[in-house]
């Protein structure tokens, strides 16, 4: 049975901060949530891509750069030549250019976006600020290209059917999309101790119990014992379950690759930005 993972990244996690993976997997349209693991490092981030695993994963990070942005700055409009160009950035570097770039555009058009980021909700790629996700990316999919992961829609050629088997499936997820579905923009977790509210705890249980029931258009019901129903609820941060949601989409691309998408349900985008699933 192909294991499902979650992960709700950190780029520059710790004990209080970690990475969160959730693993599990899907059968007859119900996702079981198995367990969830915490990553202090990105040294045992990478070190757990590397073990000889097949999953398909969510990822809560980006895979790729607006085009507008790349080209502008004159760079690798390839995806891997211009992620590892991206990866030989300090943050420092990173910080500076896209500055840079925001302090020559006008009021209300400072950030490039991807064309993903629309019908997701998403922040631009290339944010580094509330949320770090430029940051995310430049920790995180150079991880992921060193671990050998295959990124369906980013990387050529797609493997054989006969490959996957064996393969490790990276996907950019985005929690926030799937909470939206289900409890609109009511807000469900903060870092923030003062902001961990009564109404974000209630805000938790709504989303859960909708995932329970299966409320999303994706066709899936989480499964959870009543011990990990309760952790996902305590954890006021939010981390638990946005790895979950993560999960929950990437059950639905790995059902939609049993159905015969070699792209695991990513639609037709541009090869350099990439796609968030199920957006």
């Amino acid at each position: 049975m192909t294991v499902l993972l979650g992960c709700d990244f950190s780029s520059s996690p710790s004990p209080r901060k970690p990475i969160v993976l959730a693993l599990g997997h899907v059968a007859q349209g119900r996702v079981q949530l198995r367990e969830l693991v915490r990553l202090h490092t990105l040294k045992a981030f990478a070190d757990w891509l590397k073990q000889p695993l097949a999953w398909v994963g969510g990822f809560d990070l980006p895979f790729g750069l607006p085009r507008e942005l790349v080209q502008t700055l004159g760079w690798p409009t390839e995806w891997q030549a211009c992620m590892q160009h991206y990866a030989a950035l300090s943050r420092a570097e990173i910080r500076d250019t896209f500055k840079a770039f925001c302090d020559a555009r006008p009021v209300g058009g400072k950030f490039a976006h991807r064309a993903t980021d629309l019908p997701a909700g998403s922040s631009p790629s290339m944010k580094w600020v509330n949320p770090p996700v430029a940051y995310m990316l430049h920790a995180g999919v150079p991880l992921l290209m060193q671990a050998g992961v295959y990124l369906p829609r980013l990387q050529v050629p797609v493997p054989s059917r006969g490959q996957n088997a064996g393969l490790r499936i990276a996907l950019e997820a985005y929690p926030g999309l799937l909470a939206r579905e289900l409890i609109g923009n009511t807000s469900y977790k903060s870092d923030d101790k003062a902001r961990q509210t009564p109404e974000r705890l209630i805000a938790r249980k709504q989303l859960l119990q909708a995932l329970e029931l299966g409320q999303t258009r994706l066709g899936l019901r989480l499964k959870l014992t009543h011990a990990q129903h309760d952790s996902l609820v305590d954890d006021a941060s939010g981390d638990s379950l946005d790895a979950v949601l993560c999960m929950v989409q990437a059950a639905w691309a790995h059902t939609q690759h049993a159905a015969g998408d070699a792209h695991y349900g990513l639609p037709v985008c541009d090869p350099l930005e990439g796609w968030i699933v199920t957006a």
